[in-house]
């Protein structure tokens, strides 16, 4: 996720032995800022349905069968504070880049963490619409800058041979933040008095707490420490990444390497949003287009609604109990992360993100079917509805999920990285607002709203089978690859004929890109 060189110019520790497990643990725990957009997204869907919170935010109600509390909330305001945050992180993740050139990957996340309680403050002390949407604002700010700035400091700090699992570590700790909203708003929903949404609100501020102490514990990038001129700090940073002596061979030799890699960045110069979109050698405007329409492709495939509305879709569908349905989806989300997170260095990239379109678009439809020809009375219907959508989820956690996160992290070339990280992620967000805004009024059948209730996963299923035409058309396979070998494939092949690239360039060894560059000056030398 983005806002400055997101991946770094070169993976620390590509040189190195696998054992290097203080870095990767350190680099794993900065995932942990996933939890403040998972938990904040779990909690709105849950308290948005609680008594307490309807009735000082909305109004009463006399319709008892739609409308159980006895209170209910416009879908205006409903699209509002739901879709609210997500318009804050689209501008939290354009800062992120001045934020992380100017302030560092380590201290940006601790500023994010500063704006994001802000935020949170603002929602608990709320006792009317206006002061909590202003609220939603700040935590999106903070949920926005976190998002571009952890995945950059995972790319930038951990080994190649285990980053992708790295980054995607991030999507993980996302799932964990929802799972725990989940539990904590069934815990407090009977409350009857403002403790019930004011305790699962207060207890983000323990997120951002611990997220701001460890990042203040954890060393600096070492390729933010050399761009800035600080070489000795560098060297103690990658030492504690390594677990390395700073003067040793190794820590010198990759020192090196990042200075080689920031020099060549150098010499391209500054460089424009315009020029992200040049047609140029090494596809700079197919590598940032990707990054945009993976990142939309990824909200697209509807996995938000049940995160945002899942509550309010289960309740609608005649589920007695839905708080405790949105706690088993969780946790499925949670679990089917982690073969994710291993697959994605077994299987690869673009193999993935093809398999779990299919899934997820063959499970989308058997929804839709399921929702339109089955009574809501229909407790065995009902059952199979649920278990389609744990499927469903359980192929978005275990691909699109975590994976969209990677590629994006890996595909930007030095000159332009900033700009289109910043803008890929600022794309999921803003298509995250757009979803998060417009499904009251897809799915509601109030007055002005479109009424298609579980039809809406009919539209879900057809943008996850754009999904699969989209992976196979763009996405090349970059599992193993170091960053500028990536560069390379790019300059050279096209995403359908990637892996065939990809195996040249492992048999070439690590040293590919700078070797064929050695080879030519040793046949210039015997010409």
């Amino acid at each position: 996720m983005p806002g400055g060189p997101s991946a770094g110019g070169y993976a620390i520790g590509a040189s190195g032995n696998k054992n290097k497990f203080a870095g990767i643990a350190m680099t794993t725990f900065s995932a942990f800022g996933g939890i403040l957009f998972g938990y904040d997204t779990g909690v709105i869907s849950g308290i948005k349905e609680m008594k307490a919170w309807l009735r000082q935010f909305g109004f009463p109600s006399t319709d008892l069968v739609k409308h159980k509390t006895g209170y209910t909330i416009s879908s205006s305001s409903e699209s509002l504070i739901v879709s609210i945050l997500s318009a804050g992180t689209f501008f939290g993740a354009l800062l992120a880049a001045p934020t992380a050139d100017i302030l560092g990957r380590k201290w940006g996340i601790i500023f994010a963490c500063l704006v994001f309680s802000v935020g949170v403050a603002m929602q608990t002390a709320a006792t009317a619409v206006p002061l909590f949407v202003v609220g939603r604002v700040f935590a999106g700010l903070g949920v926005g800058l976190v998002s571009c700035l952890i995945p950059m400091y995972q790319s930038e700090c951990s080994p190649k041979w285990i980053r992708g699992a790295v980054v995607a570590t991030y999507q993980w700790a996302i799932t964990i933040g929802l799972l725990i909203a989940a539990i904590v708003n069934n815990f407090t929903q009977y409350r009857d008095n403002a403790s019930a949404y004011q305790i699962p609100i207060a207890i983000q501020f323990a997120w951002a707490a611990i997220l701001a102490v460890g990042m203040f514990l954890l060393p600096e990038s070492p390729r933010w420490l050399i761009k800035r001129g600080r070489d000795a700090d560098a060297a103690v940073s990658l030492s504690r990444l390594t677990g390395l002596p700073s003067t040793s061979p190794e820590v010198e030799s990759e020192l090196d390497e990042i200075r080689a890699n920031l020099d060549q960045e150098k010499s391209l110069g500054e460089s424009s949003y315009a020029d992200c979109f040049k047609f140029t050698h090494n596809k700079i405007a197919l590598r940032t287009l990707t990054g945009i329409f993976i990142q939309a492709w990824q909200q697209l495939t509807g996995i938000n609604f049940i995160f945002y509305y899942g509550t309010t879709f289960f309740r609608n569908s005649g589920i007695s109990d839905p708080f405790v349905i949105n706690i088993v989806t969780n946790v499925v989300n949670v679990v089917m992360t982690l073969p994710g997170m291993w697959g994605v260095e077994r299987f690869g990239r673009r193999r993935l993100l093809i398999i779990g379109a299919i899934g997820m678009c063959i499970c989308e439809y058997i929804v839709a079917i399921i929702g339109v020809t089955i009574s809501v009375e229909n407790v065995a219907g009902q059952k199979v509805l649920i278990a389609f959508v744990c499927f469903y989820i359980a192929f978005f956690a275990s691909t699109w999920g975590p994976i969209a996160w990677v590629i994006t992290g890996e595909i930007f070339p030095l000159q332009v990285r900033a700009k289109a990280m910043s803008m890929s992620v600022a794309s999921n967000w803003l298509w995250n607002f757009g979803i998060g805004y417009a499904t009251p009024y897809l799915v509601n059948s109030a007055p002005g709203s479109a009424g298609l209730e579980s039809k809406v996963f009919f539209i879900w299923g057809s943008t996850c089978f754009c999904c699969i035409i989209f992976t196979f058309l763009c996405i090349p396979e970059t599992k193993g690859l170091s960053l500028e070998q990536i560069d390379e494939m790019y300059q050279n092949t096209t995403p359908m004929k990637s892996l065939e690239y990809r195996r040249r360039l492992i048999s070439d060894g690590p040293d590919a890109v700078n070797g064929v560059k050695h080879r030519d000056d040793v046949t210039d030398e015997k010409v």
